[in-house]
């Protein structure tokens, strides 16, 4: 199964990285490249596992996923439930570690293509687009981490 990664290290603490990770609605759309939209399902009002959510990508491709963990502020991740018809499967998980002035965000994701005369073929493009679209996501979501509007959105106010 193909595996794409990426990695930043923003210079905020891990809590408020993963709460960044998190954000919804005109927060994230002003750092996601990836999103065009996205909202939870089924009356969720906050990420937690077993949360499913409902995603347009920018393309116009749309995907419901579900979390399978949520472990603020260290890692989540989630699972294609439906999408595209050339994905068998598709997840993800972030995990975030402390490191000296910042933190570490590590952005995985694997997945599998059909039909399966194609995959290898598929494979070998969807590795190249998905970490194309990964390294564009985690580089916006190090901007985020930097804008104050972003950091605002996501710490306590007193």
């Amino acid at each position: 199964m193909p595996v794409v990664e990426s990695s930043v290290v923003v210079p905020v603490d891990p809590a408020t990285a993963f709460a960044v990770s998190q954000t919804t609605g005109p927060t994230r759309l002003s750092w996601d490249p990836f999103i065009r939209r996205q909202h939870f399902l089924d009356g969720a009002t906050a990420p937690a596992k077993g949360v499913r959510t409902f995603t347009q990508h920018t393309s116009g491709m749309t995907m419901v996923s579900e979390y399978v963990s949520y472990a603020p502020p260290s890692n989540v991740g989630m699972r294609m439930v439906t999408g595209p018809w050339f994905f068998t499967n598709l997840a993800g998980g972030w995990r975030f570690k402390a490191t000296d002035g910042g933190t570490q965000a590590t952005w995985k994701y694997s997945f599998g293509c059909r039909p399966a005369w194609l995959a290898p073929l598929a494979e070998r493009i969807g590795t190249w687009l998905l970490q194309r679209d990964i390294d564009r996501r985690i580089a916006g979501f190090a901007r985020g981490c930097a804008d104050p509007r972003v950091l605002a959105a996501v710490r306590p106010t007193a």
